[in-house]
C-alpha cells in the first residue's frame, strides 16, 4: 500500500480551536480507516510545521480526497509526500538505464 508523509500547519481557524485538534484527528483517523487505510503515525512537531503524519492508504486518488476533504475544514494546510519504502527505491534504481 503506497505511504504518505503529510506536514501540516494550522490555519489561523484551526489555532482557534485548537482544543478541538485531537477529535480532528481522531476523525481523520477514521475517515483513513474507511477508505482502507491506516494512520501509521503521527507527531505534533516544533519548528516549521506544527503535525506530521504517516498515513498508509490503497492509492494515490484516495488520499487525495482524504486531504482535500480535510482541507476544506479550514483548520489546516497540508504538504503531503509520496514516501517510497526501501525495497521500492531499490526497484526504482535497478530500474534505470
Amino acid at each position: 500500500m503506497p505511504t504518505y508523509v503529510t506536514l501540516i500547519n494550522w490555519t489561523q481557524k484551526g489555532m482557534e480551536n485548537v482544543k478541538d485538534s485531537p477529535s480532528r484527528l481522531d476523525q481523520f483517523k477514521q475517515a483513513v480507516s474507511a477508505a482502507g487505510g491506516e494512520v501509521k503515525t503521527f507527531y505534533m512537531t516544533m519548528g516549521s510545521y506544527d503535525l506530521v503524519t504517516v498515513v498508509e492508504v490503497p492509492d494515490d486518488e484516495t488520499y487525495a480526497r482524504l486531504v482535500l476533504s480535510t482541507a476544506s475544514l479550514g483548520n489546516a494546510r497540508t504538504q503531503t509526500l509520496r514516501a517510497f519504502t526501501e525495497e521500492e527505491y531499490r526497484n526504482i534504481i535497478a530500474g534505470l538505464s
